[in-house]
């Protein structure tokens, strides 16, 4: 048997593995929608392995989109755009692009997640502080190669990918067409000789290390990372208590995580009838909002449905608070997150580049009609929904 078709058996091997444990009782699920939306991330991770991972290599890369609306992992974010793409720390690379109108862009190096691995840590972060932006919003860094004052993210000896973040504040989502012109571009400018390139046309050996990557990218996401429910020590910005916030805190080294963030994360648990109503304040920062997701760290659909809010769709009162409602229903009050008819799931806050110490986000379950009792109105206030944005 040629090579790349042993890889072949192996990947579809593995796909059949991973769907059975990860999707199934080993992981927690039993429910046929759970079942179902187990087997939907292990086809996200596929769809991502293929785009990021099958045909890229870090002599002539070029940056891919990491989640979409419809391929979601790992945390995605309705308020961001994520692109990646392979380096070699012995390479120097000129980063271009545009800020597309975002309040906060980032870059962080990712170490040890080559041929598909999960990254073992974050080693680098650039943000738009440590770079010049022009009137137009186009930037240029380099990665890599010599110490420079600025516009410089060293490469570790472990660096093995690049992660840009965009970030908008807006009632707008950044998916509405149009969509902004980020006009990314990476190109190997030093260390040529010592990144090893491609091979000029695909063989059965390069197809075949290909296939590999996919297969090891979609089990190191699966098995490999995500712990079993109960088990392993979660972050310290992670409750595994429904509806009780840890203050936020930075992630540090944690990988794919961005360093110069703070994060706050709890599950929700209601019932038909009852709504989690949330308080918080929003603090000093670059952009803050709050998220929900499934269990395998999947967004909500925020292309249909209200699942997501920042500051702009949720400014805070008078007094400095901002109050919003998870329920199944429309309550009926401002700031609405739809839980789409899922009883559990994921709350999670993110605020970037904050300033100073951040208030824990407080929450109570309240019966749906008691809702409008729990929230206060303000004048004139209306609904808020990322449907029709």
């Amino acid at each position: 048997m040629i090579e790349s078709r042993a890889a072949f058996a192996d990947l579809l091997a593995d796909l059949a593995e991973v769907g059975e444990r990860y999707a199934g009782g080993e992981w927690g699920l039993s429910e046929p929608g759970d079942v179902a939306e187990g087997l939907r991330v292990v086809l996200h991770q596929l769809a991502t392995g293929i785009e990021t991972q099958f045909e890229q290599d870090a002599a002539r890369p070029t940056f891919r989109a990491m989640v979409t609306p419809w391929r979601k992992a790992l945390g995605d974010n309705a308020d961001a755009r994520y692109h990646d793409a392979p380096v070699h720390p012995a390479g120097t690379y000129r980063v271009r692009g545009r800020t597309g109108g975002a309040v906060y862009v980032s870059f962080t190096v990712e170490a040890g997640a080559e041929d598909g691995a999960f990254p073992t840590g974050t080693v680098g972060v650039l943000n738009d502080t440590g770079f010049d932006v022009a009137p137009d919003g186009s930037f240029e860094i380099t990665v890599g190669g010599p110490p420079r004052d600025r516009a410089w993210l060293p490469l570790a000896p472990d660096a093995s990918r690049l992660t840009v973040r965009h970030y908008w504040e807006a009632e707008r989502s950044p998916w509405t067409p149009p969509l902004p012109d980020l006009a990314l571009d990476i190109e190997l400018v030093g260390g040529a000789g010592a990144v090893p390139a491609a091979p000029a046309a695909p063989t059965d050996a390069s197809v075949a290390a290909a296939i590999r990557r996919m297969a090891t990218y979609v089990r190191s996401r699966t098995l490999e990372s995500i712990a079993r429910p109960g088990e392993g020590d979660p972050p310290a910005f992670v409750s595994r208590m429904p509806h009780v916030f840890p203050a936020p805190v930075t992630p540090g080294a944690h990988a794919l995580a961005a360093a110069d963030a703070a994060y706050s994360m709890a599950p929700y648990l209601l019932g038909p009838d009852d709504a989690l109503v949330m308080r918080a304040r929003w603090p000093e920062c670059r952009c803050a909002n709050v998220s929900l997701w499934n269990r395998q760290l999947q967004t909500f659909d925020y292309l249909r449905h209200p699942v997501s809010l920042n500051r702009a769709q949720a400014p805070a009162g008078p007094e400095g608070e901002v109050t919003m409602v998870i329920a199944h229903r429309d309550p009926g009050v401002p700031h609405w997150l739809s839980t789409e008819g899922r009883p559990f799931g994921l709350v999670f806050w993110r605020f970037m580049l904050p300033e100073g110490p951040i208030d824990a986000p407080t929450a109570q379950v309240v019966p749906l009609s008691a809702v409008p009792e729990a929230v206060p109105q303000a004048p004139g206030s209306a609904t808020t929904s990322k449907v029709d944005m």
